[in-house]
């Protein structure tokens, strides 16, 4: 067995968790697994803190949360107090900069993440190579605070490349919650 089973979860920093919460339940169907931080706790700040996350001196994290969706990697969000407005990034910028969700019905999870307040960036359109197998689709929406989700469909999977060393990881729908 490798040393590294794969991904557990993807942090995100919101600018209101509650509201990101209602977004990816309604549009994604998330689940809380649970709060690691309530505005009934002691804020997460301070030298120690600010050295161990890397966050601006004076900056608190005030809620912190865990959502499961699927099969997925969970989502662990963050919501600090003092910290300046930034723009979320953008996809040609440097770092992580988007979440994608297989889907078995794209246009059903289109229109419920519509719903839900995001906004599409297009219509549904093909895959890029070796994504474009019959049946595919994909649409980046923005979300309400601004950050990018993609939803992908392949109901007949991927195809590799000659040099291809793995296969790319799609959630087995039998393991869905």
């Amino acid at each position: 067995m490798g040393l590294i089973r794969g991904m557990n979860h993807i942090g995100m920093t919101v600018p209101d968790i509650e509201i990101a919460t209602e977004f990816f339940k309604k549009g994604l169907g998330a689940k809380i697994a649970y709060d690691s931080q309530t505005l009934k706790d002691r804020p997460r700040g301070g030298p120690l803190v600010e050295k161990l996350l890397g966050i601006p001196e004076e900056s608190y994290v005030v809620k912190k949360r865990m959502l499961t969706i699927g099969n997925g990697p969970n989502i662990e969000m963050f919501q600090f107090f003092n910290v300046s407005s930034r723009t979320p990034l953008s996809l040609e910028d440097y770092g992580y900069t988007h979440l994608s969700f297989y889907t078995d019905d794209i246009k059903k999870s289109y229109e419920q993440m519509k719903e839900a307040g995001g906004q599409p960036l297009s219509n549904i359109h093909e895959n890029t190579r070796y994504e474009d197998t019959e049946g595919n689709g994909t649409v980046y929406f923005k979300t309400p605070w601004g950050s990018l989700i993609e939803l992908q469909t392949l109901p007949k999977g991927y195809y590799y490349p000659e040099y291809s060393e793995s296969k790319v990881f799609i959630p087995d729908e039998k393991q869905s919650l």
